[in-house]
């Protein structure tokens, strides 16, 4: 692995992570959400339960508008409405013009034309961040077809290259979800493998956490984080969540209520007794 493929510490991200959990959770992010119709309650409460303030907002003639004031934007491909196309590059305009971050989740794109040309057009707005599964990574960077849906078929080290393409082109920091979390922004790459397959049995685990992201980049930018560290950091602050609300549960149901008090209960040494973090070569 070359030098500049090396994070700066694997080691100092729990730490790194606590602190910005923190911040967060004393001066709550307001995190803009355009998200998909199907999970928009569940990612309202799951930010709620980390700290931060969401807003629901994919009204043409405001997004742009309160893009401008929000900590951070998510923009979440899902349900892409004819409104919600619009409202969603009217908030990119509005992030961008008043250098909100903003995270973009290309949901289930590659094989449906209309969220792939979206996705296109937005990519191409140099998003902060992009998450998504490996199959939408490798879609978004024209490598592939997309997957079955919103279900990934290929494996996150198969978007490595993906996603390290995406990082040098759009200066964009890219996390690709899967059992082991990839996180790259072109210069340093982690590996995060913690979780639990129970979040892919709960709709809209995987775009809640494109939403933390959002509060995460926004807590950033209040005390001088740099983007990677933060996507890093919510990656690892859901992650560590996830594991401690599957010890609670019997099955997704009460995985669902559990994660939600999980989030609101995790700490600092939690973060630090439990992270799994690595480095390696894209």
């Amino acid at each position: 692995m070359s030098d500049r493929l090396r994070p700066e510490s694997t080691i100092d991200l729990a730490a790194s992570a606590g602190t910005l959990l923190g911040v967060l959770r004393e001066a709550p992010p307001l995190t803009h959400c355009i998200t998909n119709a199907v999970v928009t309650g569940f990612t309202a409460n799951v930010l709620l339960a980390v700290g931060a303030a969401p807003a629901m907002v994919d009204i043409v003639g405001e997004s742009g508008m309160f893009a401008g004031v929000a900590s951070g934007l998510l923009i979440n491909l899902g349900t892409p409405t004819p409104e919600q196309r619009a409202a969603s590059v009217e908030a990119v305009a509005g992030a961008s013009a008043a250098g909100t971050p903003w995270v973009l989740d290309p949901v289930a794109i590659g094989a449906l034309p209309v969220r792939t040309a979206l996705a296109q057009e937005l990519v191409a707005q140099r998003p902060t961040a992009i998450r998504g599964n490996a199959s939408e990574i490798l879609a978004l960077a024209g490598l592939s077809a997309g997957g079955r849906g919103v279900d990934a078929t290929d494996s996150t080290d198969a978007a490595a290259d993906a996603a390290l393409s995406l990082a040098a082109r759009f200066g964009s920091v890219v996390a690709v979800s899967g059992p082991v979390d990839l996180i790259t922004d072109g210069q340093r790459v982690l590996r995060i493998a913690n979780g639990d397959e129970l979040l892919t049995r709960v709709t809209g685990g995987g775009c809640a956490l494109g939403a933390v992201m959002a509060a995460f980049l926004g807590a950033a930018r209040r005390a001088g984080v740099d983007a990677f560290t933060a996507v890093a950091s919510a990656s690892l602050v859901y992650t560590i969540a996830a594991e401690q609300a599957a010890l609670r549960s019997t099955g997704p149901g009460s995985f669902a209520v559990a994660l939600l008090d999980a989030l609101s209960a995790v700490s600092a040494a939690d973060l630090a007794a439990g992270a799994r973090v690595e480095s390696g070569a894209l």
